[in-house]
């Protein structure tokens, strides 16, 4: 699960692109910042399942939403006066579109591996990359997915909980409303205001799910502090590293590396889970990843076209 970003994008924080600049030694690079924020997220997600038995999966998902929702506040401070109706409205949807897909998504952790719930879920940004290209070569990278998908039902999902394959790719879908509105906010409110407006959105419209399944649990001091690490590793972490990679990383190079999101989760899952896949399961993910590369190159190739034809 990941955090902000453009339509082209499987990722939620690319909301911009920058300059390649020249990396100074002993510096991370802006390489090394993605790949240190997808596994925050990933390693923050498998933190999330072992809190699952303590708070519940909503009660999970309020904790990450309200913590995050406060620091991004502190951090970003945004101005709340002098927005329009139509500003306030795209922040609400996109709170909403977060809220949603944060819940669908840990609740279909809760029933499947890891790893297999973000391939799953991955096939919303990547259908939503398909259907923006109209390109006839993005038939390829969908049968590819389609073939992953198959693999990974190993014909049929009967070795998983069909209600968790369910809610992850409901989560999926709402990972692409996701990009969709975080784009618009992009455009409508400066820097991170909108994301940190949107997350107390999501917060506010969370809390009461968490408090009916979880209760006062929320309120217990380890249960809390470890909401905490999980909404800083899934979300305040990786969205600064990845907001400062995006200054000099070109948007499509990020979101290529954003498609390693579920093997990245399966190597979470299996560390700290012991969630094994198999043999059949990892062609599968490697199926998907292939495809979501491949849709977002092509993605990337007709806007390169755009470009050319539009200043000669």
């Amino acid at each position: 699960m990941t955090t902000p970003s453009a339509t082209t994008t499987p990722s939620p924080t690319a909301s911009g692109t920058g300059h390649v600049a020249p990396q100074g030694r002993g510096s991370l690079g802006p390489v090394g910042l993605v790949l240190a924020g997808g596994i925050s997220v990933q390693f923050g997600g498998a933190l999330a399942v072992t809190l699952m038995p303590r708070a519940g999966a909503l009660g999970v998902v309020t904790l990450r939403l309200l913590v995050a929702a406060l620091v991004l506040m502190v951090l970003c401070r945004p101005r709340l006066r002098g927005h329009s109706r139509a500003d306030w409205g795209t922040v609400v949807v996109f709170g909403i579109a977060m809220a949603a897909m944060n819940g669908l998504f840990y609740q279909s952790v809760a029933r499947i591996p890891l790893g297999l719930a973000v391939t799953l879920e991955v096939l919303g940004p990547l259908i939503l990359s398909v259907l923006a290209s109209r390109r006839a070569v993005n038939l390829v990278w969908a049968g590819l997915a389609l073939a992953g998908v198959f693999l990974l039902g190993g014909g049929s999902f009967s070795g998983l909980d069909p209600l968790g394959v369910v809610f992850a790719l409901c989560a999926g879908a709402m990972w692409a409303a996701y990009i969709v509105f975080s784009a618009r906010t992009g455009r409508r409110f400066p820097q991170a205001d909108g994301l940190a407006l949107a997350m107390v959105v999501a917060a506010v419209l969370f809390l009461p799910l968490g408090i009916v399944e979880s209760g006062t649990k929320l309120l217990d001091p380890t249960t809390f502090a470890l909401g905490a690490a999980v909404a800083v590793l899934s979300s305040v972490l990786p969205y600064t590293l990845e907001l400062l990679a995006l200054r000099r990383l070109p948007a499509a190079t990020f979101a290529v590396m954003m498609s390693l999101e579920p093997a990245l989760a399966a190597a979470a899952g299996f560390l700290i889970l012991d969630q094994a896949l198999s043999a059949m399961q990892a062609a599968a993910i490697a199926l998907v990843i292939g495809a979501s590369m491949g849709a977002v190159r092509t993605q990337a190739g007709r806007a390169k076209v755009r470009s050319a034809e539009a200043g000669s």
